[in-house]
């Protein structure tokens, strides 16, 4: 039996549906940072964002999102939207999206008004991801709020401010350019407070498990029973976003995951001035006691290996959150071994465009 036809047979079985054939197969998609290696420029990142989704549209993955993060010295990502324009220009099917606006930081209205000028350069390809959290420390947070008090507590006002003035054409002042057609609002999150909110507002919910490995799948369970259709959502939709590295031995899968754990470390260690390690460097790195169980900490929450391996462990995490959806994060040091790992995740899903 194909890999593919051995996924549609396991997703049948986790389907709570009274007719288990109209369970629906497993999207996956990717969600890019634009990392800065070392010796690398901004532009070399963005470019390399931008050949990422390239390929991720070549090899039939669902969307592709950006991330939004400021003060970093090691990532370019800073503004979802002007990204977002660059990347639509150099691609024409796949769809594209944030992961995601962090909306305290903004007015509602502009945002979107961004999103609606996107969905009629881009129709019928356009995702609006939002989150609550900075995105950045609390310094860089009072820059970017217009009086210096960043108000995380308006959030979920902000949110219907936002799906009121895409989704309901009575709004005023009107969005300008009316939006090409009804944008989806995607919640990215990582609390039961998300996920009650997408479930009260009718949003599809992206868990953010990179971010938050010790998410309880019992919070997934509370958003779909409790959803409430809106009229851009009729039905729950769960995106499960998670680090997945997948590469053709499994000694060089994980070093790369053993270098992004490295990076993540000395990102802890010293946010201002964080390293961006190579597999060469984990290699040889000894990792202390404290080091180890953070790895360990984290290892239970992403898929690392050969395609099979990768395959069967994205297909478990899939099953115990019932997620509709994958949103890789597939962070490495050699943008070659990125664009190695997107096509074997392809090519295990039978994602691979005819």
């Amino acid at each position: 039996m194909r890999r593919a036809e051995v996924y549609r047979a396991q997703c049948r079985r986790w389907c709570n549906a009274a007719n288990p054939t109209e369970c629906a197969t497993l999207d996956i998609s990717l969600l890019d940072q634009s990392i800065l290696r070392p010796g690398e420029s901004a532009h070399d990142a963005l470019a390399a964002t931008i050949a990422s989704a390239q390929a991720a549209e070549r090899l039939g993955y669902a969307r592709f999102w950006v991330s939004e993060h400021h003060d970093s010295p090691i990532i370019a990502g800073s503004s979802p939207e002007v990204l977002l324009a660059a990347v639509g220009a150099a691609t024409s099917r796949i769809r594209l999206g944030s992961g995601g606006v962090m909306l305290p930081h903004y007015s509602p209205f502009k945002v979107a008004e961004n999103f609606a000028l996107l969905s009629n350069l881009y129709p019928d390809r356009i995702d609006l991801g939002v989150g609550r959290a900075p995105g950045a420390d609390m310094r860089a947070a009072a820059a970017l709020a217009i009086d210096g008090q960043p108000r995380f507590d308006r959030f979920p006002q902000q949110l219907r401010t936002l799906t009121e003035a895409l989704w309901n054409e009575a709004y005023r002042p009107r969005v300008s350019p009316a939006p090409a057609e009804r944008i989806p609002v995607w919640l990215l999150g990582t609390s039961p407070d998300s996920a009650m909110l997408a479930a009260e507002l009718g949003l599809p919910y992206a868990i953010a498990m990179f971010i938050n490995p010790r998410f309880d799948p019992r919070i997934a369970e509370y958003y779909r029973r409790h959803f409430r259709p809106s009229v851009a959502q009729p039905e729950p939709h769960v995106m499960l976003a998670m680090n997945i590295l997948c590469a053709d031995s499994a000694d060089d899968a994980t070093a790369m995951a053993h270098a992004a754990d490295l990076t993540y470390i000395s990102f802890l260690r010293n946010p201002t001035a964080p390293q961006v390690c190579s597999p060469d460097e984990a290699r040889s790195h000894r990792f202390s006691a404290e080091e180890r169980a953070f790895v360990q900490s984290v290892s239970g929450a992403r898929a690392v290996g050969t395609a099979d391996t990768v395959h069967q462990r994205v297909l478990e995490l899939a099953g115990r959150f019932g997620a509709d959806e994958v949103l890789a994060v597939s962070n490495t040091f050699h943008h070659r071994d990125r664009l190695r790992s997107l096509e074997l995740l392809a090519d295990a899903f039978g994602a691979k465009a005819a």
